[in-house]
């Protein structure tokens, strides 16, 4: 390795690292504890929720240690993003993964033997490789960071066969770093599987908590959810987010109606090219794209820090998705809106990608099946969020093991009246009507049942001629929908796991069910006909006020106000300028914070969340004489 000293790290402290490379006063939850663990030689196993700072734990260490730090990362989006952010503060980082030229890769290589670059990201396709084998082997390696540490569970939901080379790898190296492993969703089986399958020895363990209180969370059932999505953005102009479809059609679809709307918006699928791909994310990466329409293939690792909302045009397969996906949005901290579109076309399609999987290919027989039977029971409990009218991040918490309050304020079911409703008589007849088809159809079938519908299914199985055909034609299917979901969720009734769910009666139900109709108990629920108070915009999202911010001068610290989008446009000319993301200049809960403390010099300016000294030196000056400006224009007021 070459002379590390060369490469300027002169801070001694993890708190002048902070301060000075990342602009932070303080450590988040459990970010200290874990830092302090790598610097001692303690191996560590972190899961903290998105946006809480992971990279900070192995960054930070990284910069104070002797030699050069590895971090494995699965996808290539991921460490392009943090490879720039690290070099925008000074840092020497590079990646190492498909996206180079051989020359490219062959020039990397070289430098990261020279001793040039602190910390390298790299595909764990790459690890026992030749060409990196010989530069690992003879390298002086600090640590080993493992980004994304859940895809090394086969249990878990983004499994690869390519992380279970890390332990080969590891055992090939002449002197073993530390290692720490870090992730956003792992239930406590994966957890144990990554402290397993990863070998790591005697780790400090860390689960700071999965809850994100920047973030809204509301779910809405929609006859037409384009007409909803396309208000939502009209409501929001300017903020930057991301749309997830559950199919490539879908994608192209809803993208090219927004664009025919004049939407800013662009797309990613694995159906793209390569190029195609990198020139949609960039666009979006610098905001010329603000809105991303995209299937799940886009995201993992985006470190894009000011998205202001995660809509979800289709219901994702599991909560860990959607937990992973949703937490993309207000990373910077900032109040921030995640909103999922349900209908029940959305269990059929994820049905059908459960029964189709190709993601684990190299798995079959009774493991298969398995795997499938797990995913088919989180495909049910995503459901039940969807159609649950307890509190939503309650719900999420619980999923993941966690136990708080079952109000909290800041969800859409929170902030709705729902009505008590008798729903007797309509239970009485939807779980008579299973029984007496004979328990053989699924929830769609029994459904246009009840509502007394012509369909081609219910004529062809006779169930025209059920006893209680028609007998709630009266309902809504939507209101039907949820009444049979609260059955479900209240194990009255039951789904099967086969590849056609069956609706099935359980003892129960059976207890509840009077054939004559003289029903003795009374069953109610909250019924979800809701006028539900929208957000207020994401950064001021209904009820809740800003993350850190104070109130200034009704509301200028928030997205959409003059001052916050003055600093914004002076943080668009910097960016283009230097051919940076605006968010790598400063995010946007930066700027609410210079709306709100208005710095008059530069000590003023160092209380900034987000400003340190590195930050300050490259842009500090503009900014405040900005801030300057707008400090003699509000003591107009």
């Amino acid at each position: 390795m070459g002379n590390m000293s060369d490469l300027k790290y002169t801070l001694r402290t993890k708190e002048e690292i902070l301060k000075s490379y990342y602009g932070y006063s303080s450590f988040r939850e459990g970010q200290e504890e874990l830092i302090d663990c790598l610097l001692s030689g303690q191996d560590v196993c972190g899961i903290m929720p998105t946006g809480a700072g992971k990279s900070v734990c192995y960054q930070v260490p990284a910069l104070l240690m002797p030699a050069v730090t590895l971090v494995i990362s699965p996808l290539i989006s991921l460490m392009k993003d943090q490879v720039r952010a690290l070099n925008q503060m000074g840092v020497h980082a590079a990646w190492l993964n498909s996206s180079l030229s051989f020359a490219q890769y062959k020039k990397a290589l070289e430098y990261a033997k020279e001793g040039r670059y602190k910390i390298i990201y790299v595909a764990p396709e790459r690890l026992l490789t030749e060409g990196f084998l010989d530069f690992a082997q003879n390298a002086s390696i600090s640590m080993l960071a493992v980004d994304e540490a859940h895809c090394v569970s086969q249990w878990g939901q983004d499994f690869r066969p390519s992380y279970l080379k890390i332990p080969e790898f590891l055992s090939r190296l002449s002197a073993r770093p530390v290692v720490g492993a870090f992730t956003a969703t792992a239930t406590k089986e994966v957890r144990n599987d990554i402290v397993s399958m990863l070998g790591l020895e005697n780790p400090h363990v860390t689960v700071t908590g999965f809850d994100r209180k920047n973030l809204y969370f509301e779910v809405r059932h929609e006859k037409d959810k384009y007409r909803a999505i396309r208000a939502y953005l009209s409501s929001h102009p300017g903020q930057s987010g991301i749309i997830y479809c559950a199919t490539r059609k879908a994608v192209e679809e809803v993208c090219d109606r927004l664009n025919g709307d004049g939407f800013p918006a662009t797309r990613y699928h694995a159906g793209l090219s390569d190029e195609e791909r990198r020139k949609n994310q960039e666009a979006f990466t610098y905001d010329e794209a603000p809105v991303m329409v995209a299937t799940n293939a886009f995201g993992m690792g985006i470190d894009k820090s000011n998205v202001r909302f995660v809509l979800h045009y289709n219901m994702p397969k599991n909560m860990e998705s959607y937990y992973q996906e949703a937490g993309r949005a207000g990373r910077d901290g900032a109040a921030a809106d995640c909103i999922l579109f349900y209908s029940g076309q959305d269990v059929i399609t994820n049905q059908f990608f459960i029964e189709r999987d190709r993601e684990n290919e190299e798995l079959t027989g009774e493991a298969l099946e398995l795997v499938r039977s797990r995913d088919r029971e989180r495909l049910k409990k995503m459901t039940f969020y969807c159609h649950t009218t307890d509190c939503l991040r309650d719900y999420m918490l619980r999923y993941f093991g966690e136990y708080g309050g079952s109000f909290c304020g800041n969800c859409g079911n929170c902030k709705t009246g729902f009505e008590t409703v008798d729903i007797s008589l309509i239970a009485n007849d939807l779980i008579g009507c299973v029984l007496t088809s004979g328990m053989r159809f699924g929830i769609n079938a029994i459904l246009d049942a009840l509502r007394g519908s012509r369909s081609e299914k219910v004529l062809r199985f006779g169930l025209d001629q059920n006893r209680y055909y028609g007998s709630q034609a009266g309902q809504t299917i939507v209101f039907l929908r949820q009444v049979c979901q609260y059955l479900i969720l209240t194990e009255y009734l039951a789904v099967t796991d086969d590849q056609f769910p069956i609706l099935k009666v359980k003892e129960k139900g059976l207890t509840f069910y009077s054939e004559d109709g003289e029903l003795r108990p009374v069953l109610t629920m909250k019924a979800a006909r809701k006028t539900t108070q929208p957000p207020a915009g994401a950064g001021a999202s209904a009820g809740q006020p800003q993350t850190g911010a104070k109130t200034h001068r009704n509301g200028a610290s928030r997205p959409g106000s003059a001052p916050f989008e003055e600093l914004r446009s002076l943080r668009t000319q910097i960016a283009r300028r230097e051919h940076v993301p605006p968010y790598l200049v400063f995010s946007d809960k930066t700027l609410e914070s210079m709306c709100v403390l208005l710095p008059q010099n530069k000590e003023e300016m160092l209380a900034v969340h987000g400003v340190g000294e590195l930050k300050y030196q490259k842009y500090g000056e503009p900014f405040l004489a900005l801030c300057r400006k707008l400090a003699g224009e509000s003591e107009e007021f």
